[in-house]
């Protein structure tokens, strides 16, 4: 018979982890028993997370249920993140993903821009870029924007120009797609705040750590508009140099697209929904702060519209499993990071790591750099940017902090890079998986 339960190997490494540091470290005397026991839990929770002795959610309830036990946290404070705006907010953003896969609004805009620009192989890279662009901010999700829009137009393109997965023919065209469309989704994310989950809970631990954003969605587009826009124009230009396809010109593929417009039919009720409910949802998180809606407000308002109107039945909802799982483990890690936070333990490790970088004499512009690249790298470890944000978002810019680096900045950039070291290998995120898994890309051929 199949193993079942946890993973051995996996849970053992995990468990003396935590083991460890609470029995066999000297508890620094900054520092009380309780902080040192939750610092115990909370790390062998991230090694957990990272290499996946049960699955996320339930290894995440498993560091919850330890807490309240040993009486380290009591109930209320331990499930105390689950009331938590952002993470509401990005389980709704899960809802709205699912709304544009339903109603075919993704795919149908998509669509369009290959009718407009789809004469050349990289009028068809742009096309794609710049739709990915437009729906970013109104659905959440790389993963479903890749699996549920441009993944099945990206093998549909290619089968029809002679180019198939798994196959030599590939790089004829839908790799170079595939490739090009897989950055884009990087850049696209860290454009705008609410193209990704992570980049909600970054600013909710930053805001943990004193940093505080204000009119959040606004700062953040400000703030990532040039270099955004700058990689999202360029991206496609850059690769078709480097990992050029071997067919430049597609005349068909703007037919193929009329063709598909033609067979969809004209816009639904439904879509039509979408669209001002997903205009609504932007203009509140624009001006939300000018109007004092918060973001999950808007997001709730949203949702409402969706569910009184038909477009999303609870149904939909209930079977978005991704968003549920969110649920559970962003809570229970927000949750274990704030405690952390109250108890001490991230100003302790700030004044280790302060005294570290005093010791090299760095100034904070070197520290920032020095951080940044160890931040964005260590992600060749993680199969997850969520899993990576909740494991060491938090200590790198309690460390960037420590250094004297203003804390805005240290924030945001962390976030960016967050987002951009998604597209970094072939496992770096939920997207990674979805492109790579249509066999139009192979890990030797980067």
């Amino acid at each position: 018979p199949p193993p079942q339960g946890a993973k051995l190997l996996p849970f053992l490494i995990s468990i003396s982890i935590g083991l460890i540091v609470r029995f066999l470290i000297p508890i620094p005397v900054e520092v009380t028993l309780q902080a040192w026991q939750l610092f115990a839990i909370f790390l062998s929770t991230i090694t957990g997370l990272v290499l996946s002795p049960l699955p996320v959610g339930a290894w995440a309830f498993l560091g919850l249920t330890t807490s309240i036990v040993t009486g380290t946290l009591p109930f209320t404070t331990a499930f105390g993140a689950f009331t938590n705006e952002v993470i509401w907010l990005i389980v709704i953003s899960f809802f709205f993903a699912r709304g544009f896969v339903k109603t075919g609004l993704g795919d149908r805009i998509a669509t369009y821009f290959v009718k407009w620009l789809g004469k050349s192989t990289l009028g068809l890279s742009y096309g794609l870029t710049l739709s990915e662009a437009l729906i970013a901010p109104a659905m959440p999700s790389t993963t479903a924007r890749a699996g549920g829009v441009f993944v099945p137009i990206i093998k549909s393109l290619s089968l029809s120009a002679g180019s198939r997965p798994g196959d030599p023919s590939s790089r004829k065209l839908g790799s170079y797609l595939v490739q090009s469309q897989f950055q884009a989704s990087t850049n696209s994310s860290a454009l705008f705040l609410t193209a990704s989950a992570q980049n909600l809970l970054c600013l909710k631990l930053a805001e943990e750590l004193g940093i505080i954003i204000l009119n959040p969605w606004v700062s953040w587009f400000k703030a990532a508009s040039l270099p955004a826009l700058v990689s999202l124009l360029l991206t496609p230009l850059i690769l078709y140099k480097f990992y050029p396809p071997e067919i430049k010109d597609t005349p068909d593929a703007p037919a193929m697209a009329a063709k598909k417009l033609e067979q969809m039919g004209p816009v639904t009720k439904n879509e039509w929904i979408m669209v001002g409910t997903m205009l609504l949802a932007v203009t509140l998180w624009v001006c939300g702060d000018t109007l004092g809606i918060p973001s999950v407000v808007a997001a709730m308002i949203g949702l409402s519209m969706l569910l009184l109107l038909g477009v999303l039945d609870w149904d939909d909802c209930l079977s978005e499993k991704s968003a549920w799982d969110t649920l559970a483990w962003f809570a229970v890690l927000v949750g274990m990071a704030g405690q952390l936070t109250n108890l001490g333990i991230v100003s302790w490790m700030s004044g280790c790591v302060a005294k570290s970088l005093q010791s090299l004499s760095l100034s904070w512009p070197v520290a920032f750099v020095v951080l940044q690249a160890s931040y964005f790298l260590i992600h060749y470890l993680f199969a997850s940017q969520t899993g990576h944000v909740g494991a060491l978002y938090s200590a790198f810019l309690a460390m960037h902090l420590a250094a004297g680096v203003p804390g805005v900045l240290a924030a945001m950039a962390l976030a960016y890079n967050t987002n951009l070291f998604g597209s970094l290998t072939h496992y770096s995120s939920g997207q990674a998986a979805v492109y790579y898994g249509g066999a139009f890309l192979f890990p030797l051929t980067l």
